[in-house]
């Protein structure tokens, strides 16, 4: 219930019309950290330090941004989208046993960031590990969900990553 409430305070940059429903495989990133790549990646013009978070790939219904998925659920082969879901559990690292996703907020900070995989592409790792597919997720950090903008410092973040996750996938709702 949580989650669609959220899903109700999205208007301040994602419209209505930008949020669509899939079907099918998606990444789930929302108990995942995400590691620097060294690289950038941009959004919406604005440029961001790229970060790559590792994430069960699960099927059924999901919520995309459809602005940042050319309006298309459609994954390239060997590619699955990272999108939003409202289930309440899921395999989660290290052991990627299936487990209640578990909200919590935290604080942006220099020593504490934020990663957003919301509806960019992920690579389908080629081995399942403990019976549980992967995907190598590609996004930014510290980059808002809501508005595509940088996060500024002190702003609230949830997530369902545990305490002690880098860059914890989540936003600035």
């Amino acid at each position: 219930m949580k989650k669609l409430l959220l899903l109700a305070l999205l208007p301040v940059s994602v419209s209505a019309a930008d949020l669509m429903i899939c079907n099918g495989e998606y990444a789930l990133c929302a108990a995942s950290g995400s590691t620097p790549t060294g690289k950038t990646i941009t959004v919406k013009g604005k440029v961001f330090q790229e970060g790559m978070a590792v994430c069960p790939v699960l099927t059924g219904r999901s919520i995309a941004n459809g602005a940042l998925m050319n309006n298309s659920c459609d994954a390239p082969a060997g590619k699955v989208w990272s999108l939003f879901s409202t289930v309440s559990e899921a395999p989660q690292a290290p052991t990627w046993a299936v487990a209640p996703l578990v909200h919590r907020t935290f604080v942006l900070s220099k020593t504490e960031g934020m990663s957003n995989m919301w509806s960019f592409i992920c690579d389908k790792q080629t081995k399942k590990t403990n019976n549980v597919q992967l995907a190598s997720c590609y996004g930014p950090i510290n980059e808002s969900p809501l508005t595509n903008g940088h996060v500024k410092m002190g702003s609230t973040i949830v997530t369902d990553a545990p305490v002690g996750t880098l860059n914890p996938v989540g936003g600035n709702f």
